[in-house]
């Protein structure tokens, strides 16, 4: 099945949707807090994580009925159940109750990366550059969250930061189910072969290596996602302290840093995928140290360059899977992967809270500096690129 642009671009978007709405509590969590009996953000926030170890569980099923049912409905089945749960969450009245619908908006977010990636590669002549704007729009929607959810809040209240998106996902997915053209046949009945042949040796330790890097590398991204907004929100405090103004800076950070995905994809087209990760990576180590007590503006250029990192960390998995695994099993593969990395660093969204409000973000800072440091050792232990990079 041949992509149209305009269904290319859907399913970008679905990407942003994606993140999106997995992080508007993590956004608005101190004004929901008060209303739902608990007087800090900390003690809230651990509800939330049945949504990301859904993101991560669910990926299998997600995977395996994308190969062996259709993409196109899975995708279909994602719009839907985004919105559907969306609603959930604005309509809920304490905390166990959002804890419930967050889990089922986790279970329909599970879909996007084991399917709608897949799917926009598939035929893709480029696919690092593909796999880079699409993560660039991925992390586009981490920014949306940022600033349409601290304007909701200080002008409509929270629970229209859950609603108005809804509404314009209902809508995506109605444009989807109307211009995506049906599957003839399932991926998993296709014929085809990887771009790149591994001896199941060489490909064994690459799943396995690529897996434990991805593990932390997750960790990463959830403590960063999930806790940046309250990091600011401590540290310019006497410098700005509207909510919408913070969310405005949150949203330049992601925005900015968003760049690098589409940097990093077109190398990825280019240059042997280990040392351009392994370099990536390092990089990540000084920004948390430096990170650890800054304050203010200093502290809003370090987090533009610790997320520059992370984000640009992300398309390496993706670009991996499409390079050694066959299309007909790619959704199912990365549906594992994606289990096991963000099934354990659903972990990191429960513990934020507890570790912040028992140790403070500067601590934290520094233990992320310690994972990013086990990432770039990970990333040693891949095997060599078996063929020249094109040019």
């Amino acid at each position: 099945m041949t992509l149209s642009p305009a269904v290319a671009r859907l399913l970008n978007l679905g990407h942003a949707v994606d993140h999106m709405f997995l992080l508007i509590f993590a956004t608005a969590v101190t004004s929901i807090a008060p209303e739902f009996g608990f007087d800090r953000w900390e003690d809230l926030l651990p509800y939330s994580a049945g949504a990301f170890l859904m993101f991560g569980l669910g990926s299998v099923p997600a995977g395996r009925l994308g190969d062996l049912w259709g993409r196109r409905n899975m995708m279909v089945i994602f719009f839907f159940g985004m919105s559907a749960s969306a609603l959930l969450c604005a309509a809920t009245q304490s905390a166990w109750q959002m804890a419930a619908a967050l889990v089922l908006l986790g279970a329909f977010s599970a879909i996007y990366h084991p399917v709608g990636i897949p799917m926009l590669v598939q035929h893709a002549p480029n696919p690092g550059a593909t796999i880079g704007l699409n993560g660039l729009v991925g992390n586009l929607g981490i920014a949306l969250a940022a600033i349409l959810t601290g304007f909701m809040v200080k002008f409509l209240g929270w629970r229209m930061a859950f609603i108005v998106p809804a509404l314009m996902c209902l809508v995506c997915g109605l444009l989807f189910l109307r211009w995506s053209e049906p599957e003839t046949e399932s991926p998993a009945k296709r014929q085809g072969r990887a771009k790149v042949g591994l001896s199941p040796a060489l490909l064994a330790r690459l799943f396995l290596v690529m897996t434990f890097a991805a593990i932390s590398g997750s960790l990463l991204f959830n403590f960063t996602t999930n806790g940046n907004g309250q990091l600011m929100r401590e540290r310019f405090v006497g410098l700005v302290e509207d909510p919408a103004h913070l969310g405005s800076l949150l949203a330049c950070v992601y925005a900015v840093a968003s760049l690098a995905q589409v940097v990093v994809g077109r190398l990825i087209d280019s240059f042997a995928l280990k040392p351009l990760y392994f370099c990536i990576v390092l990089l990540q180590i000084p920004a948390f140290l430096l990170a650890a007590n800054a304050q203010g503006w200093l502290l809003f250029w370090l987090q533009i360059g610790f997320m520059v990192t992370i984000f640009g960390a992300i398309p390496f998995t993706d670009a991996m899977i499409v390079r050694y695994v066959d299309d007909s099993m790619r959704s199912r593969v990365s549906g594992m992967r994606l289990a096991v990395s963000f099934g354990i660093s659903s972990l990191a969204v429960y513990m934020l809270g507890p570790v912040v409000k028992a140790a403070g973000f500067a601590n934290l800072l520094f233990v992320m500096a310690g994972i990013a440091a086990c990432t770039a050792a990970f990333v040693l232990l891949l095997p060599a690129d078996p063929v020249a990079p094109s040019r």
